[in-house]
């Protein structure tokens, strides 16, 4: 081996493997000869040809007794680029038939995965980028197509899957997120399961009906369903119905998240609004116009000044000052140390909006007691139900950024990767960075 060829190897970093030929090529694919002490030209591509050092193994099984069948076509790789050009690995790899398994197969090659045109470092590069900026983006910087980037990103998602044990699913949480204008299907919504307890997604699936939810409940082995020990969801019904429907799940507690809770409060609390002031005359309208923020904001979360014009605004009517004072006694008893207290709160709340001179809280009594058992769970398991919508921002700024997705798989292994690795410690900018992919048949130390 040369002193530049052993260079290179070194550089490239496969053991087993050098460098024997290296040159460039123009974009139509003509040889250029660069002399030596001068730079080689602009949008040029480097080629290195590679030659195997050490005895072949199988991509099957990684075993070396093997059965050499023959040489196949010259096969190319992109590679990360060097000094600013673009770089192709290119071998000519063998067809083995393995003694281990009998199996015939392509030689296991150090830099990329069967059936792949990159590299795993390059894989790995676009994946990092393909994080904080759009696809397209991306295979504009690299120079290939947004599907070619799309698929290398995939693969190196899926590796670093392979590489990680799938933690346990015990806590449940189940949140629908509306579409928009996004797409043309039919469905407006997505249901997203993940993980409250590592804060990863699990499944996306299309709509929000019981049918939509029984799809990710029905292939789950008995022992999945086993560990599973409660659900988190809103209030709307179909979630509640699909998991109640299977028998196998008749264990698992279901209990609503507080935010989805305090929302209908909240619209509840809006709609009494409306009845006090907008639907009673043009004079009670100019005095209700302009206080929807300040009423529905936590008496906590208020200035001085705010809790005065506040207190004046609640004067005006005593209906709304009941309202507001219920809204902050479930705010508190949704946070009750223990069952027995929640319940008695709830108790007390439910003999203030029974009254059936109000519609709107009339509503939220009828909400409450229907959901009874649901609200009660909060208080014997505490699950981190401030996940599911974290997630769900975590959702709409990777599809913001993207325009939308088509693939919900390639998004969810996208989410995923992102929830596991969040960049807060060093440790995680270091798995964020490496994507937390071994090298293939690593030495043992």
């Amino acid at each position: 081996m040369g002193q530049r060829t052993a260079i290179l190897a070194e550089i490239l970093g496969f053991r087993g493997w050098r460098v024997f030929e290296r040159f460039y090529e123009s974009g139509t694919g003509q040889r250029i000869e660069v002399r030596r002490a001068t730079p080689a030209p602009a949008g040029v591509r480097l080629v290195l040809r590679m030659e195997r050092r050490w005895a072949p193994r199988t991509a099957c099984c990684g075993g070396r007794r093997m059965i050499a069948q023959g040489q196949r076509d010259r096969r190319r790789w992109a590679d990360l680029p060097w000094a600013g050009h673009p770089v192709d690995l290119e071998y000519a790899p063998l067809r083995v038939e393995c003694r281990r398994c009998n199996e015939r197969a392509v030689e296991l090659l150090a830099w990329a995965d069967p059936y792949q045109r990159q590299t795993r470092r390059l894989q790995q590069q676009m994946a990092f980028e393909s994080a904080s900026m759009p696809v397209e983006h991306v295979a504009v910087l690299h120079g290939l197509n947004w599907s070619t980037v799309r698929r290398a990103e995939l693969a190196a998602l899926l590796r670093w899957e392979r590489t990680r044990v799938p933690p346990p699913l015990r806590h449940v949480g189940v949140d629908e997120k509306h579409l928009g204008r996004r797409g043309k299907r039919p469905e407006p919504f997505v249901t997203i399961v993940s993980n409250l307890e590592t804060n990863e997604p699990v499944w996306i699936g299309w709509g929000r009906r019981q049918e939509t939810l029984q799809q990710w409940l029905a292939p789950l082995k008995p022992e999945e369903k086993a560990s599973i020990v409660l659900f988190v969801m809103d209030m709307h019904r179909p979630f509640l119905n699909a998991v109640r429907a299977d028998p196998q799940l008749a264990h698992a507690v279901v209990v609503h998240d507080p935010f989805h809770v305090m929302k209908r409060v909240g619209d509840a609390l809006d709609e009494l609004r409306r009845e006090v002031f907008f639907r009673a005359g043009p004079e009670s309208r100019r005095l209700g116009r302009g206080k929807r923020w300040l009423y529905l904001r936590r008496w906590e979360k208020c200035s001085e000044d705010q809790q005065a014009e506040l207190r004046d605004f609640l004067r005006l009517n005593r209906t709304l000052a009941r309202g507001y004072q219920i809204a902050e006694e479930i705010r508190a008893a949704l946070h009750a140390p223990d069952r027995e207290a929640m319940g008695l709160a709830l108790t007390h709340i439910l003999l203030r909006t029974q009254r059936r001179d109000c519609v709107a809280l009339r509503k939220l009594h009828d909400s409450l007691q229907k959901h009874w058992p649901e609200l009660l769970g909060l208080a014997d398991h505490r699950p981190a139900t401030g996940r599911v919508e974290a997630l769900n921002n975590n959702w709409e700024t990777l599809v913001r950024r993207a325009r939308g997705y088509r693939d919900l798989d390639y998004l969810l292994h996208k989410l995923r990767f992102s929830a596991a690795n969040p960049i807060r410690t060093e440790h995680g900018v270091a798995r964020f960075l490496a994507l937390d992919i071994p090298a293939p048949f690593r030495p043992k130390t």
